[in-house]
């Protein structure tokens, strides 16, 4: 349990810094080489059309990843009064629904100490809970994270290729890459830099392929009606049109938030409190 809530601290404080990492990467590396290129006009150059694409794929991954963080679902056992500290532990200690609960699809976190409705599962990136509040802004932090990745990566690939001469027409040239380039490094034959861009180049791939197949699981498990959390346990969902599911996830503004970062539709227990 210690090292699970270490990793909830780490995780987080690692993401941070290899966006920070990327971020100066992209700005001050690999975007300034763009600019070498005399052929394009200013405003048609690729080192414009790269950098505002790069700045708005950043952008909706940094502001969905706050919004995860702070549209965490609320605690149900303080919500509907089912109990504090604990008495809601107690109930729950074993992970399940207690029997005398009032809302169906419902888990307690040891992690986040808390109750939380439709939990999917704990983010160790985030230091949160997924859940019916955050899901929206969780599938969009995914995607635009993976789509970041990617971007980086042909960019990375771009300025490796022109700064060390090096032809990428075969696909194994890629994989060979890292091992060719290690023994050059301890060779003296590559700068320090060099070396830490393709190790990133690697790191993005990881990233960028872990978020996509994550997204997708997610939209699938949305389209069945299901939870991680559900499918984990067993439990029987019942069946409705897959129209009506991903509404309830994504709500009507739907498209609005593919665009910008936008707040979740709210739980059952918050529009209740609201009303």
């Amino acid at each position: 349990m210690l090292a699970l809530k270490l990793l909830n601290v780490v995780a987080p404080a690692y993401f941070l810094c290899i966006s920070l990492v990327t971020f100066v990467l992209q700005l001050f590396l690999f975007v300034p080489s763009m600019f070498r290129d005399p052929s394009t006009t200013p405003l048609l150059s690729p080192a414009l059309l790269h950098g505002a694409l790069f700045l708005f794929l950043s952008a909706n991954a940094l502001g969905n990843y706050i919004l995860v963080i702070h549209n965490s679902p609320e605690d149900l056992g303080q919500c509907l009064n089912l109990g504090r500290g604990a008495e809601v532990v107690a109930d729950w200690s074993d992970g399940s629904r207690a029997t005398g609960s009032a809302l169906p699809s419902t888990h307690f976190c040891r992690l986040c100490a808390r109750v939380t409705q439709r939990h999917d599962h704990h983010c160790f990136f985030t230091g949160n809970c997924i859940g019916s509040r955050n899901m929206r802004n969780f599938i969009m932090f995914c995607l635009y994270t993976s789509l970041a990745c990617l971007d980086s990566l042909v960019a990375g690939v771009a300025y490796i290729s022109a700064v060390l001469s090096l032809s990428f027409a075969n696909p194994l040239a890629f994989l060979t890459l890292l091992p060719h380039s290690i023994s050059q490094f301890f060779s003296g034959a590559l700068l320090s830099s060099e070396m830490f861009v393709i190790l990133m180049l690697y790191l993005w791939l990881g990233i960028g392929l872990a978020c996509a197949g994550f997204c997708c699981h997610q939209m699938l498990l949305i389209l069945r009606g299901q939870t991680r959390y559900q499918v984990r346990k067993g439990m029987v969902v019942r069946a409705r049109p897959w129209r009506k599911n991903l509404q309830e996830v994504f709500g009507k503004r739907w498209l609005l938030g593919l665009l910008i970062p936008v707040l979740n539709v709210g739980s059952d227990c918050h529009r209740q409190k609201d009303k």
